[in-house]
């Protein structure tokens, strides 16, 4: 009876993870003091991305990056234009088998750089 209860335990458990969408939470903070465009986040294998036209200082954008068709591991890479149109094309992060290590992760662009936090939903 043990071993019945425990074996429903565990795959009660296990079929919670089964429909949670593979991929990280991101935000996007323009900290600087000019717009940012064409900005892009993908992953290294280039398989799902997620872009906007433009993010305003003092500004942000959140989203889900699904990472559901990832097989291999790679990196996030995070793209966009500064005011003066220099293009910035940064590779942050790591991600195994598909699966992200983290819950989120955040960059923050600054004037001259940008700052990158990833976490658990226990410090977002």
């Amino acid at each position: 009876m043990k071993k019945l209860l425990l074996l429903s335990l565990l795959i009660t458990l296990s079929s919670c993870f089964l429909f949670q969408d593979k991929g990280i939470v991101f935000k996007i903070e323009n900290t600087s003091d000019y717009p940012v465009t064409n900005i892009k986040i993908s992953t290294s294998e280039h398989l799902d991305s997620i872009t906007f036209d433009e993010i305003a200082p003092k500004d942000y954008r959140e989203d889900f990056l699904s990472m559901k068709n990832n097989k291999s591991d790679g990196h996030y890479t995070l793209s966009f234009t500064r005011e003066d149109g220099t293009t910035v094309n940064e590779n942050h992060g790591y991600y195994t088998h598909g699966g992200s290590l983290e819950n989120w992760i955040h960059f923050e662009i600054q004037n001259d750089t940008t700052v990158v936090r990833y976490g658990d939903f226990k410090t977002y």
